[in-house]
């Protein structure tokens, strides 16, 4: 994990509220969502596979989002 950029996840914590964000808390704050991204991601491939498309649509994202 750690492939995606730090700066995004520490922009969501502050327009969260946060005033300060540890270093440490975001790592452990990107390797969570890249870990749930990961999950959503595999399911809208399922789902667009399932459907007979290789490409995967806005919906297979929403229906994702919801199943895992």
């Amino acid at each position: 994990m750690g492939d995606l950029p730090k700066m995004p996840f520490e922009r969501i914590l502050k327009k969260a509220g946060a005033k300060r964000v540890s270093q440490d808390s975001l790592e452990e704050f990107a390797i969570v969502m890249e870990e749930r991204l990961l999950k959503i991601a595999t399911e809208a491939l399922a789902l667009a596979k399932h459907a007979g498309r290789k490409t995967i649509t806005d919906e297979d994202v929403r229906i994702a989002r919801r199943k895992v």
